[in-house]
């Protein structure tokens, strides 16, 4: 996000960013890792705690048990993100997911905070070749209970091989195909995700989880009208989602507007266009695109698995559709959104507007939606060549003067900063990334990424990485500034 005066650019909650910005909320959403949902008020997360307010009094949990925190009347949340991109599209995982397995049978598998491997070994030879429907039971309750457990770390990698390895004896069972679907849907692997959909729908037509998660993964695929059908399904079948009314909200704007759109794409991008905007320019944002990602992929080491939506409005309708406040002049919130009145070629201006937008989707892919605002601002920034020199003297007085912002702070939501504490936010974000990249590498970052795609809290993924605390790098950052600088 940039402010007004040239093409702005940047990433709102609604991408990645779930968790809430500190300070008093109502009737929030928190959704545990395990499935689990709280709804509460003035939602609070700081120093790795998210704090709540109940009739009992206030509360506190751990923040990495914590996936997100969704305002209330808000379907844009993330990004980590979901802020968030199709793939933190503030969804309830299906029931069967956050239902409990069979006590006994999971108290076997998962017990002193570890998966008992020799115990689900155990159960996985029994049901070998047995027809006994017991066995089979037993294994699909302790597949899902270690299948939970890597939930709740945030490895979904582990958590799918364990849905696989009982999807393999129980094909046709539809919890667990939704179940992996969810987890598909949660790593941007959304045509993975619609085929395991597709067979649940074979044995459960009317399934209101299977339409609801279907449209999700159109949704991440950029089909919007088939995401619109699927989500009227699903509230038809179950009328009381407030995640699919709110979906179908947002869903329904951008269907409508995009009605009319011309149509592009490349291996890596569909793009949408509005008719104001010139083929030749659309054309040209393409190859720009395709350029760039191959330039992302291979600093960050990583490679969305689905092409990412591109969407080309006038300043009005961007302003309609997205609405967001005014100083945010581009957005990425799954798709790239980039008003474009008055161009016929990519500027400059332009190009960086769209490495910058292109970074913030391999970011909220690569980590799953887990990166926190400062971050993922911090190196779209850096990406698109900004650098701190003219911010350097202003953001070294501030620290002396025990004004810089707190990491913390910023991991989440910006959509309500002022002008001006957002202009504070962008700098440090970009100062904290860019003293990491040139004292150390980009691999520090790329290692950084991993831990929170691990589902490490970004104090925690910077700790492990830097060794060093969100005091310690705010510091660190102030150092660098006065000695590349000042």
């Amino acid at each position: 996000m940039r402010f007004p005066g040239t093409l702005a650019s940047g990433l709102l909650s609604a991408t990645c960013f779930l968790a809430a910005l500190p300070g008093s909320l109502s009737a929030d959403t928190i959704y545990l890792k395990n499935g689990k949902t709280i709804v509460a008020a003035h939602v609070v997360q700081a120093n790795g705690q998210v704090t709540y307010d109940t009739p009992a009094g206030q509360l506190s949990l751990p923040a990495s048990i914590v996936d997100r925190v969704v305002r209330d009347g808000q379907f844009d949340a993330a990004p980590g993100s979901p802020n968030d991109h199709a793939a933190n599209l503030p969804m309830a995982p299906p029931k069967t997911l956050s239902s409990s397995s069979n006590d006994d049978v999971a108290q076997q598998v998962v017990h002193d905070g570890a998966i008992d491997l020799t115990a689900l070994h155990r159960v996985e030879s029994a049901a070998a070749g047995n027809p006994d429907p017991q066995a089979l039971a037993h294994l699909i309750e302790a597949e899902m209970a270690a299948a939970q457990f890597e939930i709740s770390r945030g490895d979904f990698e582990r958590a799918l091989s364990y849905y696989t390895t009982a999807l393999r004896a129980a094909p046709t069972d539809v919890g667990l195909l939704l179940d992996s679907a969810y987890l598909r849907l949660r790593r941007s692997e959304y045509s993975a995700a619609l085929e395991l959909i597709e067979r649940a729908k074979r044995q459960e037509p009317d399934s209101p989880d299977a339409a609801k998660l279907a449209g999700w993964a159109y949704y991440g695929l950029n089909q919007i009208d088939h995401c619109v059908a699927e989500w009227k399904r699903a509230l038809a079948l179950r009328p009381d989602d407030v995640d699919v009314q709110r979906g179908l909200a947002k869903a329904t704007r951008d269907a409508t507007e995009e009605s009319g759109y011309r149509e592009g794409e490349s291996s890596h991008f569909r793009l949408r266009y509005n008719g104001a905007a010139m083929p030749e320019l659309a054309h040209a944002v393409l190859r720009t695109l395709d350029a760039e990602f191959d330039e992302i992929s291979g600093t960050l080491n990583f490679t969305p698995p689905e092409p990412i939506g591109v969407i080309l409005y006038t300043n009005q309708v961007f302003a309609d559709i997205t609405r967001v406040p005014s100083w945010v002049g581009a957005l990425n919130d799954g798709r790239i959104r980039v008003p474009v009145d008055g161009l016929t070629s990519v500027t400059d201006e332009l190009a960086r507007v769209l490495k910058h937008e292109l970074t913030h989707s391999f970011l909220t892919q690569k980590t799953h939606g887990r990166c926190p605002v400062w971050l993922q601002e911090g190196v779209a920034q850096f990406m698109e060549g900004k650098r701190s020199h003219q911010a350097a003297a202003r953001l070294a007085a501030a620290y002396d003067q025990h004004m810089e912002i707190s990491l913390a702070s910023y991991e989440g939501s910006w959509l309500n900063l002022s002008d001006q504490a957002a202009v504070n936010a962008y700098a440090w974000s970009l100062a904290v990334v860019e003293s990491i990249v040139t004292q150390g590498s980009m691999g520090d970052i790329e290692r950084i990424l991993d831990q929170l795609s691990a589902e490490a809290a970004p104090e925690a993924a910077v700790r492990a990485v830097l060794h060093e605390s969100y005091a310690d790098l705010m510091l660190f950052t102030a150092r660098y500034l006065r000695k590349a600088y000042l």
